[in-house]
């Protein structure tokens, strides 16, 4: 598995793990069975940072779709730079970044944690084209 893949598989476990503490959250204010019965419009608020963290998860997967296709074109045409490898480390650390300062509720720090992400996305973009 190059380290590209890697990096790609650890960006979609945490994608796919984001959902639980936000889920629990949702246990704890509506009880199981309101957790688990069709969202209502009065349905009990979950915590703030519950919310926040539904966003970022929703991001998460939404930029997943850019980043994972991004790994698998570069793996199949067996492109490997430093540059490429480093740049799917970034991401999964901006992505995680972005998903605790999210739901902590830091606005400023979310935004620089999407950035970093976006210029990692397109670090791995440029390297399709052999640019990098």
């Amino acid at each position: 598995m190059s380290k590209e893949l890697l990096w790609l598989t650890l960006t979609v476990i945490l994608t796919g793990v984001l959902w639980i503490p936000y889920v629990l959250d949702r246990c704890k204010v509506r009880g199981l069975m309101g957790a688990m019965a069709n969202p209502s419009r009065n349905d009990t608020p979950q915590s703030p940072w519950a919310q926040r963290l539904y966003f970022a998860h929703t991001n998460a997967v939404d930029n997943l779709v850019v980043f994972a296709p991004l790994v698998l074109i570069l793996d199949n045409i067996g492109h490997s730079t430093p540059a490429t490898v480093i740049a799917c480390a970034v991401y999964f650390w901006a992505r995680l970044a972005h998903a605790i300062v999210y739901a902590l509720g830091i606005p400023v720090a979310r935004t620089l944690a999407f950035a970093v992400g976006f210029v990692a996305q397109a670090v791995l973009a440029l390297a399709v084209f052999g640019v990098v």
